[in-house]
């Protein structure tokens, strides 16, 4: 199983890691059959706090098709996320994945993306809950039910409110991928159980 890995320009590094780090184990450890492909506009993806990652895949050279799952960490307004996050190109990809109702996993303020694309108009989800919920109040904006809570399945969509979700979000997204009983292994493992 493949599991894009979008990273807009400001993404925040932690949030992505984890997505490595749990598919690593799972795939190195145990032999679980889940791959990680990053993906980004450019060929090197410059995160939040400078940190250069070279992708494997360009946007434009993702087929929908080769991947069972799409997961995009959040990041920083302030170093360009939304720039690329919001775009045209992105929110297409993000409705292929979610009309062939394959998962999709966001941290923290990646929920945005999802709400600026269309696919959580009326849905429950949640975003970054501090600083006086504003992300909250943004994502409410696009007909969202807000739910403030860390985690949030609804559908094939998982969303998260803030960094330390991340690895949740992470072992969420396993877990649809290999099961609960496989995704306990990894999660154990790793000393989150």
């Amino acid at each position: 199983m493949k599991i894009l890995l979008f990273l807009a320009k400001g993404f925040e590094t932690m949030e992505a890691s984890v997505f490595i780090d749990v598919m690593g184990w799972a795939r190195n450890d145990y032999h679980y059959d889940v791959e990680v492909v990053t993906c980004g506009f450019q060929k090197t993806v410059t995160s939040a706090f400078g940190v250069p990652v070279t992708v494997d895949v360009l946007l434009e050279d993702a087929c929908v098709e080769d991947y069972d799952a799409l997961a995009i960490p959040g990041g920083f307004e302030e170093f360009g996320f939304f720039e690329e996050a919001f775009s045209e190109k992105l929110s297409g990809l993000i409705n292929q994945f979610n009309c062939q109702h394959k998962v999709i996993a966001t941290v923290c303020v990646a929920a945005l993306v999802l709400a600026h694309s269309g696919i959580l108009t009326g849905k429950r989800a949640t975003t970054y809950h501090l600083n006086n919920g504003i992300r909250q109040k943004q994502l409410a904006e696009y007909g969202v039910e807000i739910v403030n809570e860390p985690v949030v399945k609804t559908d094939n969509i998982i969303t998260s409110y803030c960094p330390q979700t991340a690895p949740d979000v992470a072992f969420t997204l396993l877990e649809y991928l290999v099961g609960t009983e496989k995704m306990s292994v990894v999660k154990a493992a790793m000393g989150f159980a």
